[in-house]
C-alpha cells in the first residue's frame, strides 16, 4: 500500500537551491554531499546531484497544494524577493483553483495551488 509520495527533484548548485527553498520556508533535515533533504511542514522534498542539467532546457516540475490563504503564501514570496515565473502571476483557473507558479535556480518548475 502506497502511504506517501516524496519527490525527488535535481540541483546544480546545493548552495543556491538550498538557500531558494529556505527563503520558502523549507528546512535541511538531511545532508549527504551530493543528496540532500529538506522539509515544509509534512512535505519532504529529496534533492540529487545534477551538474550537467542545463536549467534553461529543465522539463522537471511538481504541484505543491497549498491547504489555505495562498493569497498570503504568494506575499510573503514577492516579500523574499523570489521572483515569480513570467506565466505564473497568482489566478484563479478554470478548474476552480488559486494558483501560481515559480521557477527554482535548477529550471524545475513549481506550481503552487489552492482549491477554491
Amino acid at each position: 500500500m502506497i502511504s506517501l509520495v516524496i519527490p525527488k527533484l535535481p540541483f546544480i548548485n546545493k548552495e543556491k537551491t538550498l538557500d531558494y527553498y529556505q527563503k520558502l520556508g523549507f528546512e535541511l533535515v538531511s545532508d549527504y554531499d551530493d543528496y540532500f533533504i529538506t522539509k515544509y511542514q509534512q512535505l519532504e522534498i529529496h534533492f540529487f546531484e545534477f551538474s550537467t542539467l542545463i536549467s534553461e532546457k529543465s522539463d522537471f516540475m511538481i504541484y505543491l497544494r497549498i491547504d489555505n490563504d495562498i493569497e498570503k503564501f504568494y506575499q510573503n514570496i514577492q516579500n523574499q524577493g523570489i521572483e515569480i515565473h513570467p506565466n505564473g502571476k497568482l489566478e484563479t483557473k478554470p478548474w476552480n483553483v488559486s494558483e501560481f507558479s515559480l521557477i527554482d535556480p535548477n529550471g524545475t518548475l513549481l506550481t503552487f495551488g489552492e482549491l477554491i
